[in-house]
């Protein structure tokens, strides 16, 4: 028996492996016993390069990369940290001229040397900078006298700005992150973001350096630079492929399934969907439906006119007497009145029946409030599903805040509408 368990001893391998649970594992020693079970010996596989690599790579991208992330992940962070380099750039220009504005340019006191010590203060404390600060700051030189307010202009911009790109990239983060992992990717971008800054600067101080007392090419850079920028942000949000559902995304996906029976993935839907203004999409695509801009959500009661109130009194004690919305139809545009009590998931009816009813409206239908209810009480639920399936989150709509409800009832209300 001692015997046996010797050879069992002999024969036992210990191996070193490093990664991550989700990423793939990678052997890095091998342990084995000698013959006398008085020492082992290791085995090194791999090399110090290969391991140096990968810890590198931790430090920028998220634990158990790219697993934890979504696809879209990838190709979004490209542009978006191209777009920040050319964004540093910029800055380093604008600075330049706004220093030079002020009166920096003599030999003790140089523009580009003031450029550095200022912006090397602020730039870690920077996230957002955008092209009507910085412009503010390029144009200012050119009107002394307006200096003041030239400068406060360009500051406000950047303020707004900032609240708006914060909130649109937590939100970034929440769609990314597969395994609840949010916090380890917004610090991974924070990593990445250092080091966008520090090419920023060094390429941004060559470029001030070359283009110092030069304002036609100082101009040109910052207007290439900007073409690239906006070019670079363009292709970011295309990547993106987000499930949840906002006006537009769900408008796609209801005249898709109206028509087909089908509904698209959100991949299908990103490419539909348009990132400009809607009046440059509509130029651009004129044959593009955009069904959503018939729907007016959270409708106030009191804002209608007398005959569109006695429509919608009628209305609520019929078609809509077991709903937590009321609709009304003028001129091809719908109106949704929510109920005080509603929950995301009737907003989220609500809208769908709204949008049911604008199409119908759209191939001329003589009784939409019928038909309508006749679609939602046979395909709802089914669309719902299939949205589900195709990996849709159906929980709630994006939407505005709705700020006005009201309550209605059959009989005498023992409460005032409110």
């Amino acid at each position: 028996m001692e015997e046996e368990t010797n050879n069992l001893k002999s024969e036992t391998i210990l191996e070193e492996w490093s990664g991550t649970s989700s990423n793939k594992l990678s052997l890095t020693a091998v342990i084995s016993p000698s013959s006398t079970l008085s020492s082992f010996t290791v085995t090194k596989h791999g090399n110090r390069f290969n391991l140096f690599s990968r810890r590198f790579l931790e430090a920028f991208v998220p634990e158990g990369f790219p697993n934890s992330v979504t696809p879209d992940y990838i190709p979004f962070q490209t542009w978006d940290l191209l777009q920040g380099l050319s964004t540093y750039i910029r800055m380093m220009l604008s600075t330049q001229a706004l220093l030079s504005a002020i009166g920096v340019g003599e030999k003790s006191a140089t523009v580009i040397g003031a450029t550095f010590q200022g912006f090397n203060g602020d730039a870690w404390r920077c996230h957002v900078h955008i092209l009507p600060g910085m412009l503010m700051d390029l144009v200012s030189p050119l009107f002394p006298s307006a200096f003041v307010f030239i400068v406060c202009i360009g500051s406000l911009s950047r303020s707004f700005t900032g609240v708006a790109s914060g909130a649109t990239r937590a939100a970034l983060t929440q769609h990314f992150a597969l395994q609840n992992n949010a916090a380890d990717i917004s610090a991974k971008e924070g990593s990445q973001e250092t080091v966008a800054t520090m090419i920023g600067m060094a390429l941004g101080m060559l470029l001030a350096h070359i283009t110092m007392e030069h304002p036609t090419i100082i101009w040109f850079s910052f207007l290439s630079l900007t073409v690239f920028h906006m070019y670079a942000n363009y292709k970011a949000v295309r990547c993106l492929n987000l499930t949840t559902l906002n006006c537009e995304r769900s408008s796609l996906l209801l005249l898709h399934f109206m028509e087909t029976g089908q509904v698209f993935s959100p991949k299908e839907v990103s490419v539909l969907e348009h990132v400009l203004p809607l009046w440059v999409s509509s130029w651009s695509s004129k044959r593009t439906k955009f069904l959503y801009t018939q729907v007016r959500l959270g409708v106030r009661v009191s804002s209608l006119s007398s005959l569109e109130m006695m429509e919608l009194l009628g209305s609520a004690g019929s078609q809509y007497e077991k709903a937590k919305y009321l609709l009304l139809e003028k001129k091809g545009i719908i109106s949704i009145v929510m109920h005080k009590d509603s929950t995301t998931g009737d907003v989220m009816q609500g809208f769908i029946h709204a949008l049911v009813m604008a199409n119908l409206s759209n191939q001329n239908s003589t009784s939409l409030h019928l038909d309508s209810q006749t679609w939602m009480d046979k395909h709802y639920e089914t669309f719902v599903l299939k949205l589900q399936t195709s990996g849709w989150k159906t929980e709630r709509l994006l939407s505005s805040s709705i700020t006005w409800r009201a309550n209605w009832s059959r009989g005498i209300p023992d409460k005032k509408i409110k």
